[in-house]
Order: structure tokens, then sequence, then C-alpha cells
């Protein structure tokens, strides 16, 4: 099908060709997985993909821009993080402010010193839904993330994921409006990150829904969280971001849940994500580790 996996024809997501988004719906719909253990696939060596692990691992991921993998071998490095990124494409990581060297995180609770300990991935607090970096640049768009358990916590830190792309089609089959008004340059602003009188980072304007012109695929940027954001101030953008809220809750929402364990991961392409609260390992030892990587890079062939 091709590097973007859609149909022939047109673009599904403009909006003026309405017989090209009706194909992909179909397909997407068809082939999308009923449940978490449709995407779950095991993996010996990730620095060492066996051909038909790679071929298991994008199937998923094209269908559902996510997949669930699992370590025969639990100790995995971050040497082998990355070599499992980059057999599938992914090699320019976001050097972000709480990335290390190498571009990978390491999301355990913070002591509080240091910046990590102002920001909630770096806490035992719920998440909100939210697809990463949101708060980039366009020319920084995150587009695929992957998360590696090391250990996990003693209670809770459960994670749910869901496609954003079943996300565009309840909203479009609702009305296009909605889509048009969140598609729009100024639909959603993340104001100044501002520390101690400094600016660390600027205000960031720009759509929630947006295609990306190098491969034809949908991006979405979005948080659910309150504070410090700021939606344009439009009825039928109000309503869009109203019915997000409402078909991220509905009981019968295409939500995939699932409580990582040490050799687990998650890879997408930046599909909307969550993780509730947790009850950490008194023992500084087993505190919950969780490695982060995210890439400039969509996954290669989806």
């Amino acid at each position: 099908m091709g590097r973007s996996a859609m149909p022939p024809g047109g673009s599904p997501f403009d909006l003026g060709d309405p017989a090209a988004y009706r194909r992909w719906r179909e397909e997407k719909l068809e082939r999308f997985p009923g449940s978490v253990d449709d995407l779950l696939v095991e993996v010996d060596d990730p620095s060492r993909l066996a051909d038909a692990e790679r071929a298991a691992l994008l199937d998923r991921i094209r269908r559902a821009n996510l997949v669930v993998y699992r370590c025969r071998r639990q100790v995995v490095n971050r040497d082998m993080l990355r070599s499992f990124g980059r057999a599938l494409g992914l090699s320019r990581l976001d050097d972000h402010l709480c990335a290390e060297e190498d571009g990978i995180s390491q999301l355990t609770v913070s002591d509080g010193a240091g910046q990590t300990g102002e920001y909630i991935p770096y806490t035992d607090r719920p998440l909100s839904w939210h697809c990463d970096g949101y708060y980039n640049e366009s020319e920084r768009m995150i587009r695929a993330m992957l998360l590696h358990c090391a250990r996990p916590a003693a209670e809770g830190g459960e994670n749910a994921l869901m496609d954003h792309e079943m996300l565009y089609i309840a909203l479009r089959d609702a009305g296009s409006e909605y889509i048009e008004a969140l598609m729009h340059p100024e639909a959603l602003a993340i104001p100044a990150n501002v520390q101690h009188g400094e600016v660390i980072r600027p205000e960031r304007v720009g759509p929630v829904f947006s295609v990306d012109p190098g491969t034809g695929a949908l991006h979405m940027r979005f948080t659910a969280r309150g504070r410090n954001i700021r939606w344009r101030d439009d009825p039928v953008t109000r309503e869009a971001v109203d019915r997000i809220g409402r078909l991220l809750d509905a009981a019968d929402a295409p939500v995939f849940r699932l409580r990582l364990q040490p050799g687990d991961g998650i890879l997408c392409n930046n599909v909307l994500h969550n993780r509730t609260g947790f009850r950490d390992h008194p023992e500084p030892e087993r505190k919950r580790l969780v490695f982060r990587a995210r890439y400039l890079d969509r996954v290669a062939e989806t």
C-alpha cells in the first residue's frame, strides 16, 4: 500500500475529498485490532530484530499506529533501545530539557531536585490524555515515541492508549466542521514556559490535527490539561474539544489499557495516551523506571 499505508487516490484527510476518506475509513475500521492482546509482539533481542519480528511490529503499527512488545530477555539497556528504534527507521531523537546525552529519558519519581521534579512524568501523579511534544515547534514535531519498562511501580501506573486516527474518524463522522476547527493554525496555544523570570520555551500556537507534508500521515497535537493552555475562542472549537473529552471517556471508546511489566514496551506513532497515578516501592533500587525515547521520525513504512 506504499509508505503512508493509505488507499490510492486523494488524501483521506482532505475535507474536500469525501470519497478518499470513505475508502480509508472502511479499511481502517476493518483492520483495526480488537484488543490489546492483538497488539502484542514478542521479540528476542530488540537490538537484533528477526525479519518476522520486524514484520509483526510494523503490521500492528500500520493497523493501530502502535504496538506492544515483550522482550524475552528482560534486561535491556539504552544502546539496545536505540538499535531497536533504528531498525524501525527511528534515528532522530528529540533533544529536550530532560533527555540525557543519548536522547533517552529515564522516567522515575524525582527527588524534587533539578528540572525533572517540576514535570508530572517524573512524579507519581496521574498523567492526563496527551500526545507527546504538543509544546514543540512544528519543525520538531514528535512523530513517534517509545516507552520501555525496566521496573514497574508497586501499584498502579496503568497506561491507556488511543489511536488518534480513530478519534479523527469519530469527530469527522460527527461533523466535518469539527475537523476544520481543529485544523485551524491557531486552534491550540501553549503559553510560554517561564521559570524564575527566564523564558525556557516561548509560546507555541498551532493546529490539533495536521497532515505531515512528507508522508501524508495524520498528526495530532493535544493535551487534556486544564491549566496553562488556551483554545481558540470559537464556538465550534469549544464544542470539538468537549466532544474529544467525551469520546476519550466513553465506555465503548477504542482505548487499549495495560500495565507494563519488566521487558515490556510501547512503540507508537505518537498516539493519544495517559497514565494513572501509582504507589512506588519504598526501596530506591526498586522504584518505577521507564525509559522514554521521542523521535522526530515516524515509524518506517507506516
